[in-house]
């Protein structure tokens, strides 16, 4: 029996969280998906709760997504964090290298998505 998991995906376009929730919940019908729009919304939920995995989106409104990486680390989240952007530029991979967390291009894609879920195996 596969594990059950908990996801949390912080992105401003509703779009977006809309597809990767889909996208996730074909392959993973039983896994628990939460949304959060922006960073406060993401830090409040991730206080309450225990995710296996957070996609996070890189621009959106009040803070970035390596920002609240950070603001998460130092809440002590033990979640496996992923940069799920379309700011692909190199010095923006290398970021999220050096802070061990995944980075992973959109668009958002059967294949991107796979390449998501691949961080909890």
């Amino acid at each position: 029996m596969a594990e059950l998991r908990s996801i949390l995906i912080v992105d401003d376009s509703r779009f977006s969280q809309a597809l990767i929730e889909n996208l996730i919940l074909e392959k993973h019908p039983d896994w628990m998906v939460e949304k959060a729009a922006h960073g406060e919304d993401a830090l409040a939920k991730a206080a309450t709760s225990d995710f296996d995995l957070i996609t996070i989106d890189y621009n959106m409104p009040g803070m970035n997504g390596i920002e609240l990486v950070e603001k998460l680390r130092q809440a002590g989240c033990q979640a496996r964090l992923i940069l799920l952007t379309a700011n692909v530029q190199e010095s923006m991979s290398q970021r999220a290298h050096s802070l061990d967390i995944g980075f992973v291009k959109k668009p958002i894609t059967p294949e991107s998505m796979a390449q998501v879920l691949t961080y909890l195996e």
